[in-house]
């Protein structure tokens, strides 16, 4: 029986880097979360422990503060690239760089925002994950943590009934979900921040306005506002759990619950998740996670 290394990759796991720009009065901050990994012919350490052509994850770490230092880390996008490109060089032959952008909001101070204090804007994340093999690369961004609810205009009915099932139907019901999804670029020369706030503002009008039989139906609908609308994106990968809102029993009490007093669940729940792409999108080649 023979027996060979498979599929392999290392690197810093969540890389905590808080950046201060000072130039001016007015400051601004980037707060990242930064995880790299490497691939390359790595088979000498596996096997032999010679870590000749081993770049340690401890150099990765100091080489994103670095990096930080040296020039202003911008869009993270922009950020990941450049890591990435660095890292594939000699033995080291590919790279995935993944960020998490944490948002801050200026805190207002008689109305206006503050120069240097700020409050943490929720649980939203943005984020890019950017892979790099040879002279190639792929960006692949998104957000994860957007909750959003619409406290009508949805409904859910027509499913099929078993005995197990207990579900009422409903033709007026709270949605809400916390959005994770990401998209697959296409292209060059693309303008990350604004592709990033147009793709929000699409999902977030899409979700409002559309009168949803279903969260399946809702997620599609997200999906292709964004392909119809945004040319640098290829496809749209999302994942919505279902923040299941049930009506409380007021009768013992002697009161009546017109659709107003509502028992939020945390668990368990329903996870809907989807693609949506476009039929001329480019191959994904690497973009996706590949390790396996």
């Amino acid at each position: 029986m023979a027996i060979t290394l498979g599929p392999n990759q290392y690197g810093k796991a969540e890389v905590r880097l808080v950046t201060v720009n000072r130039t001016g009065p007015v400051h601004s901050i980037k707060d990242l979360t930064v995880s790299t990994s490497l691939r390359g012919d790595l088979t000498a350490t596996h096997l032999t422990g010679d870590n000749a052509g081993v770049v340690a994850t401890d150099t990765q770490k100091n080489t994103v503060y670095a990096f930080a230092k040296q020039s202003p880390v911008g869009e993270i996008e922009d950020f990941a690239l450049r890591l990435g490109r660095h890292f594939v060089r000699d033995n080291i032959k590919g790279a995935r760089i993944l960020i998490d952008e944490h948002g801050w909001d200026r805190i207002a101070v008689d109305g206006k925002p503050h120069e240097h204090s700020f409050s943490r804007a929720g649980d939203e994340k943005r984020t890019t994950a950017v892979t790099i093999d040879g002279d190639r690369a792929w960006v692949v961004s998104g957000l994860r943590d957007l909750v959003v609810l619409k406290s009508t205009g949805s409904e859910f009915h027509g499913f099929p009934r078993d005995r197990y099932t207990t579900l009422a139907e409903t033709g007026d019901r709270i949605l809400a979900t916390a959005v994770t999804t990401r998209w697959r670029y296409q292209g060059s020369e693309i303008d990350w921040a604004k592709s990033f706030t147009e793709i929000r503002r699409l999902m977030l009008q899409k979700f409002a306005t559309l009168h949803s039989y279903s969260l399946q139906q809702t997620l599609y609908a997200m999906g292709e506002a964004v392909l119809e609308a945004r040319p640098e994106v290829a496809e749209v990968r999302l994942s919505l759990p279902n923040k299941h809102h049930f009506l409380v029993d007021l009768t013992p009490f002697g009161l009546e619950n017109d659709n107003e007093v509502f028992y939020a669940a945390d668990r368990p729940y329903g996870l809907i998740e989807g693609t949506v792409l476009r039929d001329d999108a480019e191959e994904p080649g690497l973009a996706w996670p590949t390790f396996t």
